[in-house]
């Protein structure tokens, strides 16, 4: 019909144009792993969604989209056109959901950060990494499998070992202490930030201003 023909013809201006929003292509995505339901929420090893809820935060990124087997968002950060998510896999089958969003929004691994736990890091501490194995974190062992490479940059967000005599399943899966979570709050900001520098800046030198050790300052000397 001649109407279809002239809308068809309108969206090719727009798009000349530059009217279509950026956000309809987004350059990348940032992927917070962990585990859905209220159950897991408060848990160490949802901290990657912990991080992904703040970036939604500060810059109004509504996480109300359910496509991809994962809750997602897209919108601007730094300008630049981005799709946050956190997988609904479940922690184990995390690359499934990556592979998919990749995939719909013709995005490379490069193109793609993923934020998680880390229970090598002790808790609190904040690290930037281009590549890597998944140094048995099974949502990376699973993100690796489904893409077939370990080349993409991720940061991890140290928990801290489980107490001896406590099994790792249910340290990872419990809620940090009053103590940790103090660190954990203020190292879940300081990756945000990192996400956020990532999207702007060459990822060796995200490294380079993330990966370094935030000690309080020292007491003057009497």
């Amino acid at each position: 019909m001649a109407w279809l023909a002239w809308l068809g013809a309108l969206m090719e201006l727009l798009r000349e144009w530059s009217i279509v929003p950026k956000s309809l292509h987004p350059a990348r995505l940032i992927v917070g792993l962990g585990n859905p339901g209220a159950e897991y929420a408060a848990t160490r090893h949802n901290a990657g969604f912990w991080v992904v809820d703040l970036l939604a935060q500060r810059h109004d990124i509504a996480l109300k989209t359910r496509r991809y087997l994962s809750k997602l968002g897209t919108g601007y950060i730094a300008e630049v056109p981005v799709v946050l998510a956190k997988p609904q896999t479940y922690m184990n089958l995390s690359g499934e959901a990556v592979r998919a969003l990749l995939n719909a929004y013709h995005l490379k691994p490069d193109q793609m950060l993923v934020v998680f736990d880390d229970i090598w890091l002790p808790v609190g501490t904040v690290r930037v990494r281009a590549k890597g194995s998944a140094g048995g974190h099974n949502g990376l062992k699973s993100i690796i499998a489904a893409l077939g490479t370990e080349a993409f940059p991720r940061v991890r967000i140290g928990i801290g070992q489980p107490p001896e005599g406590v099994d790792l399943a249910d340290y990872v899966l419990s809620p940090p202490t009053p103590e940790e979570r103090a660190l954990l709050e203020a190292a879940i900001q300081r990756a945000a930030d990192a996400c956020e520098a990532w999207l702007t800046q060459p990822i060796e030198r995200v490294m380079n201003q993330f990966n370094r050790d935030i000690r309080p300052a020292e007491e003057p000397t009497p």
